[in-house]
């Protein structure tokens, strides 16, 4: 049996960070939990990004919840995907009960109810202030992964972007989507299009439409138009503390790839458009990513690309990202090897791909001189976890089984009333509750359309009016012809007679001389 004091010194020694950390819990050792055994995470490291997987009903929402509430007390914003709505109750303080008195006191820290500054957001505008991206922002690789494009029609969108782009044709919303695709694939762009960037044939186009229609149909169009979500919202603080930003997708959770690549765009969007800072004392933001799975399942090539590009990168931004998921083995390798932070909560082994998972799971981890990493993983019991994070000098800790601090305000949905007034008190309410409307690609295909077409009157025009000028020639009427005819026949024999009449006076001159 391992020894106790042995293991509280190397947890110890092993997470006692230099500057600030969050506390995420007691280590275990033979089912006892050992307060002195601290489970700490340095502020400083989160930009590492990190993995939060079990399987479901095993505490990973409750997890979030925690991590996010400790990042707001030390003054980061967070933004964190509410797939149930269930984690608006974050704007409230938790209700006192004794299971979470004992727990508090299990890891040293008594319970303390607490509410945290929310902002609301929403897909659709229904359950929170609506949140919206321009297409060309989205752009063509997330636009074809959440069409179902395959690689040649996601092409015919990335040459239609770059033709908006070079011709200054903002792409704000699927109108002028619908319409620079039409314009270009059989209208009078089809011509322009060919030699630049090459012709567009109308059944890719056709396809394309067909799809853009479809998602128009099922309701989820709105999500593209203007006023766009300005990132920068993101980074809001109340009191000192970080504001916790949740978009609430309960009411498009049949629309896993839209509202996954959505949360891609935004991280794409802070990638492109934030800073480069460094290594800072604590990170800018913290994203947590629910629900990962969707994000890579059945993914074309090039997006999963993409998404290696900004989570190797946008920790340079100060910005760290965390998914969450059922298991390791649902993220891609590379996007795993660069999450540094893990914590591992129950895995179930009740079938072969079950034990299959299982077993690639512990090879993810470090050796532990405590811990067998199999049984440890299927022991675990709710609101437990397997962590080990990165110290100050990025090097992995030491593997803990941990029993986690509870989360201080309501798990579970905020009222009704709290809910409606943190929409209605929010000064983004007004920011991006209605539409705009401004001049974008369609308004300017359907200028060049228009003055096509009044130059093509022009053109006839002038052809009518220079066939009117020119001297008219009609068919002769058969008395026109023949008057014609004799006229000719009459000249002609004139001519015979006088040259006759001529030649008889000079003989008969020549004669008398």
């Amino acid at each position: 049996m391992a020894n106790k004091e042995q293991f509280i010194e190397k947890v110890q020694a092993s997470y006692n960070p230099k500057g600030a950390f969050i506390y995420l819990g007691a280590g275990m050792l033979n089912g006892e939990i050992l307060a002195e055994a601290k489970v700490n995470l340095a502020l400083k490291m989160m930009n590492r990004h990190g993995l939060i997987a079990g399987a479901t009903g095993t505490g990973k929402t409750r997890t979030l919840q925690l991590i996010a509430e400790q990042l707001s007390d030390a003054s980061v914003p967070v933004f964190m995907l509410d797939v149930k709505g269930d984690l608006s109750g974050l704007a409230e303080p938790g209700v006192t009960n004794q299971a979470l008195i004992d727990r508090g006191n299990a890891v040293g820290v008594p319970f303390e109810p607490s509410s945290f500054p929310v902002e609301l957001y929403s897909l659709s505008g229904n359950k929170g202030i609506p949140m919206r991206i321009t297409v060309e922002d989205f752009g063509p690789v997330l636009l074809g992964r959440i069409l179902e494009l395959n690689e040649t029609q996601t092409g015919v969108l990335a040459a239609m972007f770059k033709y908006a782009q070079d011709h200054q044709m903002p792409l704000i919303d699927f109108s002028d989507t619908k319409k620079l695709l039409s314009y270009l694939s059989e209208g009078p762009g089809s011509e322009e299009i060919k030699s630049d960037y090459g012709k567009i044939s109308s059944a890719s186009s056709g396809t394309i439409l067909r799809k853009i229609v479809a998602l128009e149909q099922q309701g989820l169009a709105h999500i593209f138009g203007e006023k766009e979500f300005d990132i920068n919202d993101l980074f809001q603080k109340v009191d000192g503390r970080g504001v916790i930003s949740l978009l609430n997708i309960s009411d498009v959770q049949d629309q896993p790839i839209l509202y996954s690549t959505f949360l891609l765009s935004l991280l794409a969007q802070l990638f492109k458009n934030m800073p480069e800072v460094g290594d800072l004392d604590k990170p800018k933001l913290v994203f947590f990513f629910d629900e990962a799975h969707l994000l890579f399942n059945g993914a074309p090539k090039a997006f999963l690309t993409q998404v290696d590009q900004i989570i190797r990168l946008i920790r340079s931004k100060g910005i760290g990202v965390f998914f969450c998921t059922q298991s390791p083995t649902d993220v891609p390798e590379s996007v795993l090897a660069q999450l540094g932070n893990r914590v591992q909560h129950a895995l179930r082994a009740f079938t072969p791909n079950d034990a299959e998972n299982l077993k690639k799971t512990v090879k993810t981890y470090p050796k532990s001189d405590f811990y067998e990493i199999d049984q440890v993983l299927t022991a675990l019991g709710t609101g437990q976890a397997l962590i080990t994070v990165l110290n100050d000098k990025g090097i992995p800790t030491e593997v803990v089984a941990t029993h986690l601090v509870p989360a201080r305000a309501v798990m579970g949905p905020a009222a009704d009333a709290t809910i409606n007034q943190i929409i209605n008190q929010s000064d983004l309410k007004a920011k991006y509750q209605e539409r705009q409307e401004n001049r974008s690609a369609a308004e300017i295909i359907d200028e060049r359309m228009q003055a096509a077409e009044q130059e093509q009157q022009r053109a006839a025009q002038e052809k009518e009016a220079e066939k009117a000028s020119r001297p008219s020639s009609r068919r002769q009427t058969p008395l026109e012809a023949a008057q014609r005819t004799a006229t000719t026949t009459l000249a002609r024999e004139g001519v015979k007679f006088l040259g006759k009449l001529a030649t008889g006076l000079l003989n008969a001159f020549l004669k008398k001389k």
